[in-house]
């Protein structure tokens, strides 16, 4: 631009050249805020999770006693201990065929959620409570009651028994053959009210115009259940099972409580924790301990990775 009064060849600089070489500010920058809120967090789970783990990993590489004393480095001869012992065997096919059972009870609660949620069906609210009531007991609470129904000479479950004709049913808790089984269902049953809301949340997110859709195409009920409400409910069933396979493999307060110590039946039902509970606690051996503890991690980290990696297949996400 040339200003009167000024030679021709004289042209005012833009103000960008006089302001020299200023970077403007990114409008998306958000600075170190996420830092600053973000830190405490990781702070906490670094010291509350990541270091005990890593404690433990150094505690299965080292021999104690039950007198105390400084710990020995062994290397991995707690792990050869570990794997040489058919405990752990056994405790891993208990652990397993618990969480089997109970995840069974995956696809009865999508029935009962479905059921609930039926168009026109009053007292929702109410049945949904209470499915969900169990749930809120106490663990502990509940494997006594179950216990007392368990009971082989007064239990609710052997008087029915004998009242339909079975003159001899077993004593549920005390034998070896059937006392993980009880156990596994009463795990089933307590599941069942947290998966219930669980899912009736997911039912209550599909639109009811795909079945209206479905419906005016010729879809009978079943139809519709089988290609609308199963595959849009899989992030839910999904979410269900990634969280009953973890709590399979924490299997202890109900075994604790209903089975208990010096019962014939509690070396056929020792899960993995049990076994570690075990180790640990009660032959005082921290090492051995610590290695079962690891080898409940990895699994659960294996198990979970898998269900991961699988879950592309039949997990919808819209």
């Amino acid at each position: 631009m040339i200003h009167p009064g000024t030679r021709g060849d004289t042209a005012v600089a833009p103000l960008s050249s006089r302001s020299g070489h200023r970077k403007k500010k990114d409008p998306t920058s958000v600075g170190a805020w996420p830092a600053l809120f973000i830190g405490p967090l990781m702070l906490g789970i670094a010291v509350f999770y990541y270091w005990p783990i890593f404690e433990n990993v150094v505690a299965s590489l080292k021999q104690t006693n039950a007198f105390g004393g400084n710990p020995q480095f062994v290397g991995f001869e707690n792990y050869r201990e570990l794997f040489a012992s058919p405990d752990l065997r056994s405790a891993i096919g208990n652990t397993l065929l618990y969480t089997v059972i109970v995840l069974l009870g995956i696809p009865l609660s999508v029935a009962v959620a479905a059921m609930i949620e039926l168009p026109g069906l009053r007292f929702k609210g109410l049945y949904r409570i209470l499915y969900f009531m169990p749930y809120l007991a106490m663990p502990m609470a509940v494997a006594q009651v179950r216990k007392i129904v368990y009971n082989g000479q007064f239990g609710l479950l052997n008087q029915i028994l004998r009242s339909v004709g079975v003159s001899d049913p077993p004593y549920w808790l005390v034998s070896p053959g059937w006392a993980l089984f009880a156990v596994a269902l009463f795990g089933l049953w307590a599941s069942i009210g947290f998966n219930v809301i669980i899912l009736s949340a997911g039912l209550k997110s599909i639109p009811r115009e795909l079945y209206e859709a479905a419906s005016i195409d010729g879809a009978s009920a079943w139809r519709q259940f089988r290609m609308v409400t199963v595959p849009l409910l899989s992030p839910s069933i999904f979410f269900l099972t990634i969280m009953t396979t973890i709590g399979g493999f924490q299997l202890f307060d109900a075994l604790y409580a209903m089975i208990g110590t010096g019962n014939p039946a509690e070396p056929r039902t020792r899960s993995l924790v049990s076994l570690f509970y075990r180790q640990a606690f009660v032959n005082h051996d921290q090492g051995l301990g610590a290695a079962v503890a690891i080898v409940i991690f990895a699994l659960v980290a294996i198990v979970t990775l898998a269900q991961f990696l699988g879950q592309k297949r039949w997990v919808n996400y819209v």
